[in-house]
């Protein structure tokens, strides 16, 4: 089943464990400073339909309700279990869970992976027990869960109404200030919260997979300090982005912040540009301040999608449209070129002085009516060329501001806002400098489900989410995957040999097996001797040549002087070639050196990278950029997870900061971007075919209006004897 057509294709087991019909508490307590106390007030006070089942062998009744000395010893049929006990007593209780027929349990302590080799000798026995039981487990180190739709609140939290977004999140914190921020937004709802610990068995991607198919959740909202299986979730999040928004904070976007989220967690936090790029590439938004969080969110939630990043604006202020101007280009989107009908109709309704380019300043027309901007809106959203309507201001403050009276006026402008919004797919989005105040008019619209913001930014942020999310969908409709190709047995052998060798492919055979498989590479030839040189001298002619030492001892060629350049004519090879050998010899006694690669110099272009790692959390992923300055010092580079279909090759050479330079610059003529899309899509198919290759490195190949010239290859071996396996059955 494609899962653009509404639906994920199998049911995720944890709708039993998230929406039980029964909890045993394990370790409930009547001390209010106990989890196992705070766990059994919540579920009561929130009237949780199912049967709850306290297990203490001191009690007899905990809060009013009988307890029971073991679980094994409970009467009913319960589906989770909350381990409210330390660590050391985990295993065993498991094992009790599974004989009773538990099919999850919530493991609050912490004690496990997270704390060293002897908490995860701990956490493997728990697992161990779990995976002989049947027991499914949230955690361990868990903040725990709630499912307000089911009345299920094992947090206790008070004060959080059922709503449509789901979380999951590292961090409890996190969740307690979400919450907050929602008691004081008024309009934001949770359906289920999940603190997915250590995901010893239970992990992001079968978390987002329950939200994807809980038809409470319109949001799928994570924050997320590291992944177990990043590649998984990828694969979990393309389908579950088809149906639903899915918003990821994702931390650990500097070392520091790396390392502090593994000692936390410890999970594994790989690069954060590499995992921000591969997150949108599978349909997420991602959002890289917190306070970001649950206005995207809301906004997804509430208005799913917009058709492109046109954007109107519509301001009652020359200097707030100036800002919302401002943060909307930086943010990637485009100020819509309204057409002079819709001009004209906006020049009917306001004073002669206003503004009816975008962004529409309405210059004072509205002091007086401010129901004006609900006409101004539906105008703008009626212009084809408009994707969202942006609205900037005071609107529902000018009651407030000028007069008492004005607010019958906001009243039937905010009644106009919400009947547009039934008759449009375009969204509105509001930002009011009287949001904090919530008057009668932005409560309204609040109770409409209309987003209204209290920052220009936010504002924006969610109307960047809202292209974003609809130009992923249009894209995903029509995307098809690449026709993959198969392994050649010739150059299977190759790799068998370079790892029976100990040492990677020389540059020659990187460069044939990507000849191989259709990507263009110069002729070339391996001088081993005097007499080669001379034979190739006779072959190349007057042609302009690259000299470089082949050995597999010699990584780095131009640190080691193994690289001579413009060498024309057969003394300048015979003079390059003594000096790489005399150079690599000094640089590395013991190196065993082939002999030199020749071949005709690239015509000049721009220099780009193209580099495949096989990351341990996201499988293969491919980096493109441009090369020199800007790969080592700006790191302008854009990552895909591999396979990479025709518009991810494109986005990513549409992504770089400095894609100007590659439409030709000073005169220079743009460069061949199809040629360049092609090379990508030819990497990505020649590393899916060839698990021994485990890193790949073209740098740099030069690009211009002819096509490209692979001037370096550089290809690093698996030496894992799995893969050495897969290898040969392939």
């Amino acid at each position: 089943m494609n899962p653009i057509e509404g639906h994920l294709p199998t049911r995720s087991p944890l709708h039993d464990i998230l929406a039980p019909s029964g909890i045993a508490v394990v370790g409930a307590s009547a001390d209010p400073t106990k989890r196992g106390y705070k766990a059994m007030v919540g579920l009561i006070k929130d009237g949780y339909r199912g049967e709850i089942y306290p297990v203490n062998p001191k009690a007899d009744m905990i809060l009013g309700v009988k307890a029971w000395p073991s679980v094994t010893a409970i009467p009913g049929n319960p589906e989770l279990a909350l381990l409210c006990t330390p660590a050391a007593t985990v295993p065993g209780l498991i094992a009790e869970c599974g004989r009773r027929g538990i099919k999850g349990a919530v493991i609050l302590a912490s004690g496990f992976a997270e704390t060293g080799e002897e908490g995860a000798a701990l956490e493997r026995e728990m697992m161990e027990k779990a995976r002989a039981h049947g027991v499914r487990i949230i955690g361990p180190n868990t903040s725990g869960i709630f499912n307000l739709h089911h009345r299920v609140n094992l947090l206790s939290l008070d004060n959080v109404k059922p709503g449509d977004v789901g979380i999951i999140s590292q961090s409890g914190n996190m969740l307690l200030s979400l919450a907050l921020e929602a008691q004081h937004n008024g309009q934001v709802g949770f359906s289920t919260y999940v603190g997915p610990g250590n995901q010893s068995d239970i992990g992001f991607n079968d978390y987002l997979r329950y939200l994807g198919e809980d038809h409470h959740t319109r949001v799928a909202t994570l924050y997320v300090e590291g992944f177990r299986d990043g590649r998984k979730f990828l694969e979990v999040a393309r389908e579950v982005a088809a149906m639903k928004p899915v918003v990821v904070y994702k931390s650990g976007s500097t070392a520091a912040g790396q390392k502090a989220a593994s000692s936390h967690t410890g999970a594994l936090a790989g690069s954060y540009a590499m995992t921000v790029d591969l997150l949108k590439q599978s349909g997420v938004s991602v959002v890289h301040q917190s306070d970001e969080i649950l206005p995207v969110a809301e906004g997804l939630g509430l208005l799913q999608k917009a058709r492109g990043k046109r954007v109107a604006v519509i301001s009652d202020g020359g200097g707030q449209a100036t800002i919302a101007s401002d943060r909307l280009s930086e943010a990637g989107l485009e100020l819509a070129e309204l057409s002079e009908a819709t001009r004209a109709k906006l020049r009917e309704v306001l004073f002669p002085q206003a503004s009816t380019v975008n962004p529409v300043d309405v210059a004072g027309s509205t002091d007086a009516n401010p129901s004006l901007l609900a006409t101004c809106m539906e105008i703008v959203a009626a212009d084809d060329n408009v994707d969202s309507v942006f609205l900037v201001g005071m609107f529902g403050g000018y009651s407030l501001r000028f007069a008492e009276s004005l607010l019958g006026d906001e009243m039937r402008g905010a009644e106009a806002m919400v009947d547009l919004s039934k008759a449009t797919e375009k969204p509105l989005v509001i930002y009011s400098l009287y949001t904090p105040v919530k008057p009668p008019a932005l409560r309204r619209l609040h109770e409409a489900g209309l987003p209204v913001y209290a920052s220009i930014e936010h504002a924006v942020r969610v109307l960047s989410a809202l292209g974003e999310r609809g130009q992923y969908l249009a894209q995903a409709r029509g995307q098809s995957r690449e026709q993959s190709v198969e392994p050649r047995p010739e150059l299977t052998a190759m790799f068998h040999a370079a790892r029976a060798e100990g040492r990677d492919l020389f540059e020659y055979e990187a460069k044939r097996l990507l000849r191989e498989h259709g990507i263009e590479v110069p002729l070339e030839l391996v001088v081993r001797s005097e007499q080669e040189l001379t034979d190739a001298a006779g072959r190349f002619g007057e042609t302009p040549l690259a000299m470089k030492v082949v050995s597999k001892d010699i990584l780095h060629k131009s640190d080691a002087g193994g690289v001579r350049l413009n060498l024309v004519g057969e003394a300048a090879m015979h003079e390059a070639r003594e000096a790489i050998l005399a150079s690599c010899r000094a640089y590395d006694a013991s190196a065993e050196i082939e002999g030199v690669l020749v071949t005709p110099m690239a015509k000049k272009g721009v220099e780009v990278i193209l580099g495949v790692i096989r990351d341990p959390i996201f499988g293969p992923v491919l980096m493109f950029g441009l090369g020199g300055i800007f790969v080592e010092i700006l790191e302008d580079v854009a990552f895909r997870s591999i396979p990479l279909s025709r518009q991810d090759a494109e986005s990513m050479v549409e992504q770089i900061k400095a894609k100007k330079i590659l439409g030709g610059v000073r005169g220079e003529k743009p460069v061949d971007k199809a040629a360049l899309v092609d090379l990508l899509i030819k990497v990505s198919r020649i590393v899916e075919a060839y698990p021994a290759l485990s890193e790949l490195d073209l740098n740099p190949v030069i690009v211009n209006a002819d096509g490209y010239a692979v001037v370096d290859a550089r290809v690093i071996v698996e030496r894992d004897s799995e893969t050495t396996d897969k290898d040969a059955d392939a």
